[in-house]
C-alpha cells in the first residue's frame, strides 16, 4: 500500500511528460478556452504565458513534450492548440464521476458547472445519512438522486465510472476509498483531510482547503510584518 500516489511522469505519443509538465496543462487549456470565447484566433507564447501565470520559456518546454505547434514570428493556432492540449489530457471524451459524500461541499461540487464544460459528467452521488439519501441535486440541469453508497458498485458498473470524488468527513474518508477501489475506481480526488492509503495503479489527488488556506495567512502574515518594518524604518 501507499500514501496518495501519483506518477513523477506520464508517457505521450512524443515520450514521457514530467508530472510537473501535466500539472501546468490543465492552466493552459483554461487560458485558450479564455481565448476561444474572446474569439482570439492567433496567440503568442509570451501571451499565452502570461495568461496562464508562467514564464514563456517553461511554456514553449512544456509544449514541447506535446509536439511542436507554434510557428516563428506567428505564434501558436489557439483552436489546434487547445485540441491538442485536450487530448493530451483525455478530455476529447466524456469521463464519467461519482462523488461521495453529499454534505455542503459534496452540494457544491455536484452543482459545479465546471464539470460538464471541461468533459467531466457526475453520474452518482453517495451518501451514508439517511437525511441525504434520497435528495434529488440537481447537476448540469438534471437532477440525480443521491443513493446509499451500498449502490455504487452497480453504477460503477453501468457507467464505466473510473474517477471518484471523496467529500466525506476525515473518519469516513479511508473506507469510502477502500469502497471506490474494490469497485473498480482507479483515480479518487480527495477532498478529505486526511492522507489515504491506495494499492499500486490507483492514483490519488488531494485538496485541502484548510492547508491551503493556512498558506495563504502565511503570506499575509509575511507581508503585515514586512509592511511593520518598512513602516518602523520610515
Amino acid at each position: 500500500m501507499s500514501l496518495s500516489q501519483t506518477p513523477s511522469a506520464h508517457v505521450s505519443a512524443r515520450g514521457v511528460i514530467p508530472d510537473a509538465t501535466v500539472s501546468r496543462l490543465p492552466m493552459y487549456h483554461r487560458s485558450l478556452l479564455s481565448l476561444t470565447a474572446r474569439g482570439v484566433l492567433l496567440v503568442s507564447s509570451e501571451e499565452l504565458a502570461e495568461a496562464s501565470g508562467v514564464s514563456s520559456a517553461k511554456l514553449r518546454k512544456d509544449l514541447s513534450f506535446l509536439g511542436s505547434y507554434g510557428t516563428r514570428g506567428v505564434g501558436y493556432d489557439v483552436e489546434f492548440l487547445l485540441y491538442q492540449i485536450a487530448r493530451a489530457l483525455g478530455l476529447t471524451q466524456v469521463w464519467p464521476v461519482v462523488i461521495v459524500g453529499i454534505g455542503n461541499l459534496g452540494n457544491a461540487l455536484a452543482g459545479y458547472p465546471g464539470f460538464a464544460s471541461r468533459g467531466f459528467s457526475v453520474v452518482g452521488l453517495f451518501d451514508t445519512d439517511p437525511q441525504r439519501v434520497g435528495e434529488s441535486v440537481t447537476v448540469a440541469g438534471k437532477e440525480i438522486v443521491v443513493t446509499d453508497i451500498s449502490k455504487l458498485p452497480q453504477v460503477v458498473l453501468s457507467t464505466g465510472a473510473s474517477i471518484g470524488v471523496i467529500a466525506t468527513p476525515e473518519a469516513a474518508a479511508q473506507e469510502v476509498c477502500d469502497v471506490m477501489v474494490r469497485n473498480g475506481i482507479t483515480s479518487i480526488l480527495n477532498f478529505a483531510p486526511v492522507l489515504i492509503e491506495v494499492p499500486a495503479g490507483v492514483d490519488v489527488r488531494r485538496v485541502d482547503l484548510a492547508t491551503e488556506l493556512q498558506i495563504l495567512a502565511f503570506h499575509e502574515q509575511r507581508k503585515s510584518q514586512s509592511a511593520l518594518t518598512q513602516a518602523n524604518a520610515g
